[in-house]
């Protein structure tokens, strides 16, 4: 009856609490050996923070993460093209946080120790291949600090959240290829700044082929805030983007002429760019939808199912809700195939829409319109883009990443316990 689960990021991590509080056994499994707080900012969306709150974490997020308030996008010149509230202030009965990936990481590690023990996860332990065995599935185990197998272990079933890089995703699509890149090179930052606009608030800036994100993580002891930024260009077909090398060091030369005259009423983005305390360079990417996650005891979950474009927010909020469905699944339809393939049957089609969605440029298409009717600004965005336009796009993206608020408040939660 247990779970086998390789990997511990968000989902995998989401997975093994949502089992634990159903009460179906699981093992989890995690390449490297030790969990570190790595990686970048990122948002929760309330249909998420709602899954996280269920399972009992709403003051371990609050201890690690911003309650925003309000997403503004503007033109290249600055100018108010939309802004709408967020979270609690949008009418949620849930917030929206914006969180470092790697804190929200550990957060839902200690919660996992906490209520499972210090050794729950298996560190240093990759999951590299699976078969199916008469009981369910048999996996094999390899050893990443010393090079070298680690036998097998059985389970009833195995959920492979090994990212965007799955090895166990790869077995199944060995013609994949690499992660799809379209065009697009995103310089990432954390700056310690000025607050701006509500304090609490997200805000993009100018079209596709040149881009500014912003949004505060964390308060700081002098009354600023913690700023996690990307600064997004399109690049040449030929440009050395080296797939996903996350740890690359990026150059302010590479892109700050781009982005040396931006600077607007409410933030001098060029500053915010020169006073970070160190710059990567990530190649924008996703991974085509997939027409099967489930393949008898095995099924992907998260980036190893549906790597998308960090647009609307939506990466890390789809994995969770993956989690919450599955666990649900494997409770009500028992450990196996069946509760794989009902899972895969909910969610496949609905998360496969936001990741095309995204690569569209999803809500942040509002952006590139905008840029094509007024290429040199505008006085009155009425003029370019009426309310009723921009209301459509906002209300859209919600229906298609399962955000709309009148339907997430009135549903019964995922897992009622």
């Amino acid at each position: 009856m247990t779970v086998l689960i390789a990997g511990a990021g968000i989902g995998g991590l989401t997975l093994a609490l949502s089992l634990h509080q159903v009460g179906v056994p699981f093992r989890i499994f995690e390449a490297v050996q030790e969990i570190k707080p790595l990686g970048v900012g990122i948002n929760l969306q309330a249909h998420a923070t709602r899954e996280l709150f269920e399972l009992g974490l709403e003051s371990e997020l609050d201890k690690v993460a911003l309650r925003t308030e309000k997403v503004a996008y503007f033109s290249r010149q600055g100018g108010l093209i939309w802004s709408e509230p967020r979270g609690i202030k949008a009418g949620y009965h849930w917030p929206q946080y914006s969180i470092h990936r790697g804190g929200l990481q550990m957060a839902l590690l200690r919660a996992l120790q906490d209520r499972c023990g210090l050794d729950v996860v298996e560190m240093g332990t990759a999951v590299t291949d699976w078969k199916s065995a008469t009981q369910g599935v048999e996996i094999k185990l390899e050893n990443r600090t010393s090079i070298g197998e680690k036998g097998v272990a059985s389970g009833a079933v195995l959920v492979a959240a090994d990212g965007i890089n799955s090895i166990l995703r790869a077995g199944q699509y060995p013609n994949e290829g690499p992660a799809c890149w379209g065009g697009t090179m995103m310089w990432r930052g954390v700056t310690k700044g000025p607050k701006f606009l509500t304090g609490r608030s997200m805000a993009m800036a100018g079209e596709k082929h040149r881009k500014f994100v912003v949004y505060p993580i964390a308060d700081t002891a002098e009354g600023g805030s913690v700023l996690n930024w990307i600064a997004d260009l399109t690049m040449s077909e030929d440009y050395k983007w080296r797939q996903q090398d996350w740890n690359r060091a990026g150059n302010l030369d590479d892109f700050l002429p781009e982005f040396s005259d931006w600077r607007f009423d409410w933030l001098d983005v060029p500053e915010v760019i020169q006073q970070a305390e160190a710059v990567y360079e990530f190649p924008m990417v996703d991974r085509n939808p997939l027409p099967q996650w489930s393949f008898g005891p095995m099924t992907l979950l998260g980036d190893a199912a549906h790597a998308m474009y960090p647009i609307g927010s939506n990466g890390a909020s789809q994995g969770i809700i993956d989690a919450r469905i599955l666990a649900r699944e494997l409770r009500d339809k028992g450990v196996g195939p069946e509760a794989l393939q009902s899972y895969d049957d909910i969610r496949r089609e609905a998360v496969n829409a936001v990741v095309l969605t995204n690569r569209g440029d999803g809500p942040d298409k509002i952006l590139d319109i905008v840029s094509e009717r007024a290429p040199d600004g505008f006085d009155d965005i009425e003029t370019v883009m009426p309310l009723a336009e921009r209301q459509s796009f906002a209300d859209g993206y919600k229906k298609v990443a399962g955000m709309d608020i009148a339907t997430l408040n009135a549903r019964e939660p995922l897992i009622a316990l």
